[in-house]
Order: structure tokens, then sequence, then C-alpha cells
């Protein structure tokens, strides 16, 4: 499949940038940005249009929270868990879109980049051709959903630190003292199937409509719309069990018993 622009950065190309995740990240906190704005000024005692919609995600995600959060404690997280969701929902669905491939018989030096597959790994045979894919969902990048994972996770245990120090050192040691590994075990875990299921799930379905497109003519078709479709309700169902999954860690260092 198409491979991806990378940007290196800093000394012996310590960073290395993709610039596509960067470009789609970017257009993805601009639509839940302007579908916020737009929703707010469009405010009515009647809901119509924008403002039905985005109140039909509000209620859904403050179900959500309700049902892992309850009282003052869950009202602090419906801005976050609409956020969330929101965000990882447009993201999962800006690959089935359109695609901008541009094709370069060598690296463009003057902004020092480079090739990289559709993993973000540096590229063999760049002397042949590249063909640079400008447009993917940023979630079908596992370092994506891996960091956005590992930040929830940050804040998950902040937030049940501040809360009691000593009830969430304790419950490592529970119910006996020599299930302290597998505690730690079970919070690095945490964040890594909490990402990497995301990941998973969005980069499997572009790579097979890519697959699809290059494929017989038959594929090209119904087949297609099909799983277009299908695509469509992965990335939901995606987006609404990442941020159950948000919920549900936070709730378990907020929670009075472990």
């Amino acid at each position: 499949m198409e491979k991806t622009p990378k940007l290196s950065l800093g000394p012996s190309e310590l960073w290395n940038l993709d610039l596509t995740v960067v470009i789609t990240t970017t257009i993805t906190c601009i639509l839940v940005f302007i579908i916020a704005v737009l929703a707010a000024r469009s405010h009515s005692l009647v809901p119509k249009g924008m403002q039905n919609l985005v109140e039909m995600i509000i209620e859904f995600t403050q179900g959500i929270v309700r049902s892992n959060l309850h009282g003052k404690i869950g009202e602090r997280f419906y801005g976050f868990a609409f956020t969330l969701f929101l965000f990882i929902f447009i993201a999962n669905q800006l690959g089935l879109m359109f695609n901008v491939v541009t094709e370069h018989h060598e690296p463009v030096p003057a902004l020092g980049i480079e090739a990289a597959d559709h993993g973000g790994h540096a590229a063999e045979g760049k002397e042949e051709h590249n063909a640079y894919a400008w447009w993917k969902s940023p979630t079908a990048d596992i370092n994506v959903p891996i960091a956005m994972a590992f930040a929830i996770t940050i804040v998950a245990h902040f937030l049940g630190i501040r809360k009691s120090p000593k009830k969430y050192a304790s419950h490592y040691f529970q119910p006996f003292w020599w299930m302290f590994p597998l505690h730690i075990i079970d919070e690095i875990a945490k964040p890594m199937t909490h990402g990497m299921r995301l990941w998973a799930n969005i980069f499997a379905g572009e790579v097979l409509i890519i697959v699809m497109l290059k494929g017989s003519v038959f594929l090209t078709g119904a087949p297609l719309l099909v799983w277009l479709g299908y695509s469509v309700f992965v990335g939901t169902i995606q987006a609404y069990v990442f941020t159950v999954l948000a919920m549900v860690y936070m709730s378990q260092k907020l929670s009075t018993d472990h």
C-alpha cells in the first residue's frame, strides 16, 4: 500500500513526524471545534438540525459517564466524554472519504520529507518511486490510539492518587500482597489493549478498502459500498468502546473500593 510522508527533525533525525497523521489529526480537531461552535450558536428551546444531533451525542456520552461515575464526580467528565467520542468518531471516518496520493521518484529534500509505509516505518527502495498517501484516519496509525490511551491512563492514576493516596497504593496489594506484580502487569496492559483495539479495527478496515480498490473490478462496486457502510458502523462502535473503557478506567481509580 502507499507510503506516508515522514518529516525528520532534530539531530540525527531523532524525531520523525508522519505528516499525514499531523494533517488529518489537525483537521479532526478543527471539525470537532466547528461542530461544537455551530451547535452552540444555533441554540433554541426546540432543537433542530445540528443542535439536535449534538444534543443526542451529549445525552449519549452523558449516559456512558453516568453508568460508571455517579453524582458530581461524573458531571466533571461530561465534556471530556463528549469531546473524546466525537473526536474518535470523526477520526475513524476520515479514511473512508477519499484518498490523496502523490508520486515522487525521490524524497523531497527541501522539507526533509522521506517515505514511510502506512505503519510509519522507513520504506526501502526509495530510489524507484514513492507514492505518498496524504490522507487516512489518524486512528489508523498506531501511535495516535496508543498515545491517547496512555494519556487517559496517566490522568486516571493522577486522579486516584489525588483522591486518596493510601487507598490508591493499597489496592496494588489486594487481596494478597504477592499479587503486586500481577497488578503492575495489569496496569501496563490496560493502555496497550485500549489503544491497539481501536488501531487494529480502523487500520484493517482501511487496508481492505485499498485492496478492494486495487483489486478486481468485481470488488469496486456493491461489495465496496457494503464494506464502506460496515466501516462506518465499526468506526462508530470503536469510538463508543474507547470512550466506555476510558470512563471505566477513570472510575476504577476514583471509586471508593478498587
